[in-house]
Formats: C-alpha cells, structure tokens, sequence
C-alpha cells in the first residue's frame, strides 16, 4: 500500500489518543459507523500498541495504523502490532529506512522547505504537515505549490471541522489529519454515537 492511497477513503483521517484499551473497540467501531476506515492510532499511551493489535484483529476492515513514530524501534513495534502504515511528526532517513526495511507504508511529517526536499530525495511524494496551523498553514501549503508541485500534503495540527474544507480545496491536500473526531469528553462519557456522530460529518465535508 502507497500512503497516498489513504486519501481515496475519505476527507478526513482521525488522529486518535487511546488511554484505556476498553476504549479502542468502541472509539473504532464508531468512526467506522460514521464512514471513517482509516484510523491513526497514535503511539502516545502505554496501551497504543495493544489498542492497534486489538482493532487490528477484530476489526479487518479499518486500515489501522500507527502515529507518532519517531524511531527505528517504534517502526517495529507498529509493524509486529498489525499497523498498515505508519504516521511520524518529523522526517530522519534513519525512521525512513527501517519503515521500508521492514514494508511499513511511511506518512513523514514536514514543516520546511528543506524537510519537503529530504523526504522528496527518499521517494515521497505525500507528507504529513505538522503542525499544520502553527507552521503557516494554508498559506504556507499555497506557497509550496510552486516549487513542490508534485507534492501532496495532509495537514494535521490545529485543523478543525470548521476549517478541514478549506485546506481540502487546496489542489495540494487530498485529505487532512484531525483531532477533533474522538475529544476527551465523549471518550470518558463512553458517547459512542456522539464519535459516530463527528465522523459522519468528516465523512461528509463538502470541498
């Protein structure tokens, strides 16, 4: 699988915290409710690798994977917990060599010109801008439309509901990265329809 295929399912990929893995099958099975099927489970709780093995398992028809990859070890791990592909905020040849060593997909984040060109001399052609509002954002994604023609680009960081469309009619971002999709609060009410409810709508994000 090429990262860039993860656009064809949709407008938005939920960047999901899993802090209890009670919680992975529900947040899951939710965001599939609502049309969402790639989930970027990220590598910021102790249970993230247990939480991607499970959904990973249970739930073949998610395209899970693993964000917030920073290092070689991290890679593996992802790989022997059933990520499909991987998620990492920065660039390092060292992260881009062991994901294809080992046939993890890559999404490596930028945020500079130089980091665009580093993953570019690698092979990528769609990067992950992060983080995307704080870095410039929508102008900065119009002003490396020039030089970096070829290159696509899914901001994650700071995009919201309200903003997605936007970046989406960019010709350079055929998806953006959101947070928003499973907030705190409807994960500790256990508000399961409340996450289908958002990923209905991420689903439906007119451009």
């Amino acid at each position: 699988m090429n990262t860039k295929d993860l656009s064809s399912y949709g407008p938005v990929i939920p960047v999901i915290v899993i802090n209890k893995i009670d919680d992975a099958l529900p947040i899951a099975e939710a965001l599939l409710e609502g049309g969402i099927r790639v989930l970027e489970v990220t590598m910021r709780s102790e249970c993230a690798l247990d939480a991607i093995e499970l959904i990973s398992s249970k739930l073949p028809e998610a395209i899970t994977g693993a964000g917030t990859l920073r290092t070689k070890s991290d890679a593996v791990q992802a790989k022997n917990a059933g990520s499909k592909f991987a998620v990492s905020p920065g660039f390092t040849t060292e992260l881009s060599d062991e994901c294809k060593r080992i046939d993890l997909p890559l999404l490596p984040g930028v945020s500079t010109g130089s980091e665009v060109m580093m993953a570019a001399d690698q092979g990528y052609d769609f990067l992950k801008l992060f983080p995307a509002v704080a870095v410039g954002g929508i102008n900065l994604l119009k002003g490396f439309a020039g030089p970096f023609s070829n290159i696509q680009f899914c901001p994650t960081g700071g995009v919201k509901v309200e903003t997605a469309s936007e970046f989406l009619r960019l010709p350079n971002v055929p998806v953006c990265g959101g947070t928003w999709l499973t907030p705190n609060d409807l994960v500790n009410n256990k508000d399961w329809a409340g996450i289908t409810k958002l990923a209905a709508e991420a689903s439906s994000i007119k451009v």
